[in-house]
C-alpha cells in the first residue's frame, strides 16, 4: 500500500475500508467485514476491532504516521519532537524544560512555521491536481481535500453509478465502495435525495439513507468529512452546504 496516495481523512483513520475487510494503513493487519472479535469479555464489529488495533498496537495515527521515515513525511527532527510536544498538549515553558530549544520564543515560532505549512501544503495539492487535469475537476463548496479523486470523466461516472445503483439510479447499492473516487460518485448522486436549503432531523437523513443502503451512519458520516453536509453541534440537524 503506497501511503503517500491515500486520502487525508483515511489518513486520519489510520484504516481504510476494502471491499470485505478493513485494513490497517501502517502494519497491514484486517479484519474481516462479516466477523465479530470478541476481546477482553466484549464483541467489537470489524471496525471496532480496527480502532481497538491503532490504539492499541500504534497509541494513535498520529503516533504511526509521525514515526514514518523523514522522506515520507518530510519533517525535520525538530519539527517531529515539536509536533509530539503539541499533541501532547505541552505548554511553551513545559516544552523548553523538556525538549533541545531553549527559549519560549523559539518554541512559538515553530508552532507558527507549522501553521503556515498546513496552509501552503494545502494550496500545493490544489496546484499540483488541477495542473494534470483542470478539465475534469468538479469541486464542491464543503470539500476538505482536492485531489486525484475529482477529476471525474463523465463516462466514468456513468460507468460506476451503473455499476453500483444495479436496480435504478434511484434504488439502492448492495455495499459502499471503499475506493476514494467511487465513493465520492456515489456521495454527489445520493445528495439529489436532499432538498438545498431544508433542514433535517438526523431520522429523516437516516430514513433517506437507508434507501441507499443499510448503513446508513456510514454514509451520513461521510457525507460531512466530505463537506456535502452540515449539521449542528448535538447533531440534530442536518442540510446540504451551501
Amino acid at each position: 500500500m503506497d501511503i503517500q496516495n491515500i486520502s487525508i481523512d483515511t489518513l486520519v483513520n489510520g484504516y481504510e475500508l476494502q471491499e470485505d475487510h478493513y485494513e490497517c494503513l501502517f502494519c497491514g493487519a484486517s479484519f474481516g467485514l462479516h466477523e465479530v472479535f470478541p476481546h477482553e469479555g466484549r464483541l467489537f464489529t470489524a471496525e471496532g476491532m480496527m480502532k481497538l488495533h491503532i490504539r492499541q498496537i500504534h497509541k494513535s495515527s498520529f503516533h504511526a504516521l509521525l514515526s514514518l521515515d523523514k522522506k515520507v513525511t518530510g519533517l525535520s527532527d525538530v519539527q517531529i519532537e515539536m509536533l509530539q510536544y503539541f499533541f501532547e498538549g505541552k505548554s511553551d515553558q513545559e516544552i523548553v524544560e523538556k525538549s533541545s530549544l531553549t527559549s519560549v520564543s523559539t518554541v512559538r515560532q515553530h508552532r507558527f512555521k507549522l501553521r503556515e505549512k498546513e496552509k501552503q501544503a494545502k494550496i500545493f495539492i490544489a496546484l499540483m491536481q488541477l495542473m494534470k487535469n483542470p478539465e475534469h475537476y468538479t469541486i464542491h463548496k464543503g470539500a476538505k481535500q482536492v485531489d486525484e479523486r475529482y477529476s471525474i470523466e463523465q463516462q466514468e461516472r456513468e460507468k460506476v453509478l451503473t455499476t453500483y445503483f444495479r436496480n435504478g439510479l434511484d434504488g439502492g447499492i448492495e455495499i459502499i465502495p471503499s475506493k476514494e473516487k467511487k465513493k465520492l460518485i456515489i456521495l454527489q448522486h445520493i445528495l439529489k435525495r436532499f432538498e438545498e436549503g431544508k433542514h433535517y432531523h438526523e431520522k429523516e437523513v437516516n430514513e433517506i439513507l437507508k434507501t441507499v443502503n443499510a448503513d446508513f451512519v456510514s454514509l451520513r458520516r461521510h457525507l460531512i468529512e466530505y463537506g456535502f453536509m452540515e449539521r449542528n453541534n448535538d447533531g440534530s440537524e442536518y442540510w446540504l452546504k451551501q
